[in-house]
């Protein structure tokens, strides 16, 4: 089974930038596809950025141009760099498996002045 600690969130203003972490446990972490979802309140969770074990990479629209996920095997870890962030960006910010399985505690990302 795999696990996943988030990190790097916190409160930025419009137009800022932030850096998540996810640290996965298990041995499995290399040969999945990675996610970034996101939940804001009073609204469904989403996947945001995937990037398959190959290193293909696809985005929601929403943030499309402004976002990159990236892995790293060796660590067993996966980053999300967001820029440009705006309001709409805020919610509690989790990493998974494509297709998801099971949950970390995720990272709140607040974008407010």
């Amino acid at each position: 089974q795999v696990q996943f600690v988030e990190s790097g969130g916190g409160l930025v203003q419009p137009g800022g930038s932030l850096r998540l972490s996810c640290a996965a446990s298990g041995s499995i972490f290399s040969i999945y596809s990675m996610g970034w979802y996101r939940q804001a309140p009073g609204k469904q969770r989403e996947l945001v950025a995937v990037v398959t074990r190959d290193g293909v990479i696809n985005y929601a629209d929403s943030v499309k141009g402004r976002f990159t996920i990236s892995r790293d095997n060796a660590k067993n870890t996966v980053y999300l760099q967001m820029n440009s962030l705006k309001p709409e960006d805020t919610a509690v910010y989790y990493c998974n498996l494509v297709p998801a399985a099971g949950w970390g505690q995720g990272t709140q990302v607040t974008v407010s002045s």
